[in-house]
């Protein structure tokens, strides 16, 4: 397994006004919304690129302009999320990618830092599956070894609730699993305002 070069999944939206952070724009705007997601998925892109992974940005819809997408020259490869519920298309990279461990992460979290995926991967190494916990019930991180197998993780999870993380833990029962430190996505109006006191 050491010769296999890991891979870490962005899972990311185009950004256009009106489809993005759909929530938080109820509480802060549209336009603010898309101006938040923009500046966070160029820093997170731009931070987590490493040449020690390989770097997808997974988009949805599928017909995205990637001209759109604020990724600059950076080396990384972007595919399709394809159809499907959050969870499904998570799976998707972890049954499609070339061999190796894969980290799947979100594109709203501002205090993701690279030493977090260099992490994720060191328990990739001892464990089979790794997980980071959000505050509000998800996670913003989850990661498999894929060997011997490929697991199925995402069936029955209640994807985009407070027991999603439950959920999850649940379907992997059974593996050994690496607890990553709990970060928060910025999906509504006290996140917002956490994350402009510490980032904006």
């Amino acid at each position: 397994m050491a010769d296999l070069k890991p891979s870490l999944v962005i899972m990311a939206r185009e950004p256009v006004m009106g489809r993005v952070k759909t929530r938080l724009a109820r509480a802060v705007g549209a336009a603010e919304a898309l101006r938040f997601y923009r500046a966070n998925l160029a820093g997170q892109v731009k931070e987590l690129a490493s040449p020690r992974w390989r770097t997808i940005l997974a988009v949805t819809p599928d017909n995205a302009h990637v001209g759109a997408l604020p990724i600059g020259r950076l080396d990384l490869v972007v595919v399709p999320q394809g159809p499907g519920d959050l969870g499904a298309r998570m799976q998707r990279q972890f049954d499609l990618l070339p061999p190796g461990p894969v980290v799947v992460v979100g594109s709203d979290i501002p205090g993701i830092r690279r030493a977090d995926i260099e992490r994720a991967f060191r328990l990739l190494g001892a464990c089979d599956a790794v997980i980071g916990p959000s505050p509000d019930g998800g996670y913003w991180l989850i990661g498999l070894k894929r060997f011997p197998r490929i697991q199925q993780i995402f069936g029955g999870v209640r994807m985009s609730s407070d027991q999603a993380y439950a959920d999850t833990r649940s379907r992997l029962a059974g593996l050994s699993v690496g607890e990553m430190r709990m970060l928060e996505d910025v999906d509504d109006l006290p996140a917002f305002r956490r994350w402009r006191r510490a980032f904006g």
